[in-house]
């Protein structure tokens, strides 16, 4: 019954008001998490370099492995934070898109009719080609078409949006100023040898626990860049 009335009748707008702003704080909510593990994997990923660098003073033999292990590291230190950042200034167009869509509301109180937002309708259409909103913010793109807020968006002509593309590589610059950031200091005394007494120590650990130490940072390692492809698709 109530499916047919909805048909016949016109869609309450405090009713569609309080739907849009329920999908947008869910989306908020969801961005709000995301960043937050995102965070989370780039101190993961700090330590990560700096234990490897740590590996690379304490055993010449094993220095080149752990030179590109901490390469590895800086590389995805770099994919999490260009994920934060994008994750930051989603965050903030969704913002933006919750104030425009609450003033929309408020001018079609006072005026009795509604108008199509372009600057909606720019925001909602960066923001739904996210994979981390996609699916609400479809259903918040039908619900703001309803209203008349938004226009029917076409999404053969939707252009390319060029940060969600080629991420994965990273230039080499890019990641020598990482390490030197997260190693200042230490990436000078690299050429300085120990002294005798804490060689002859270090040397006399078992390479069983070099080898366990190696496992543990690679299942890290892995753990990190499934939940940064978690995040990204």
């Amino acid at each position: 019954m109530e499916t047919l009335r909805s048909l016949f009748t016109k869609p309450d707008p405090a009713a569609q008001l309080r739907k849009c702003n329920t999908l947008l704080r869910q989306n908020m909510r969801k961005l709000d998490r995301d960043i937050v593990a995102v965070k989370q994997v780039e101190i993961k990923t700090k330590n990560l370099i700096i234990q490897a660098d740590k590996r690379a003073q304490r055993d010449p033999s094993r220095r080149r492995q752990a030179e590109k292990e901490a390469r590895d590291f800086a590389r995805e230190l770099i994919r999490a934070r260009k994920t934060s950042n994008r994750l930051v200034t989603s965050k903030a167009q969704l913002s933006s898109v919750q104030m425009q869509v609450n003033e929309a509301f408020a001018v079609r109180k006072i005026e009795g009719s509604i108008r199509a937002s372009v600057g909606i309708m720019k925001d909602v259409n960066h923001l739904i080609r996210l994979p981390e909103l996609a699916g609400t913010m479809q259903e918040l793109q039908k619900e703001l078409m309803m209203a008349g807020v938004i226009e029917e968006m076409v999404d053969e002509t939707l252009p390319e949006d060029d940060e969600l593309l080629g991420e994965d590589e990273e230039a080499e610059g890019e990641v020598d100023k990482v390490l030197g950031e997260i190693l200042k200091g230490k990436m000078e005394k690299t050429g300085q040898l120990p002294s005798a007494p804490p060689k002859r120590v270090e040397e006399a650990q078992p390479a069983a626990v070099e080898d366990e130490d190696e496992e543990d940072m690679e299942a890290t390692m892995d753990q990190m860049r499934n939940r940064l492809e978690a995040l990204r698709s």
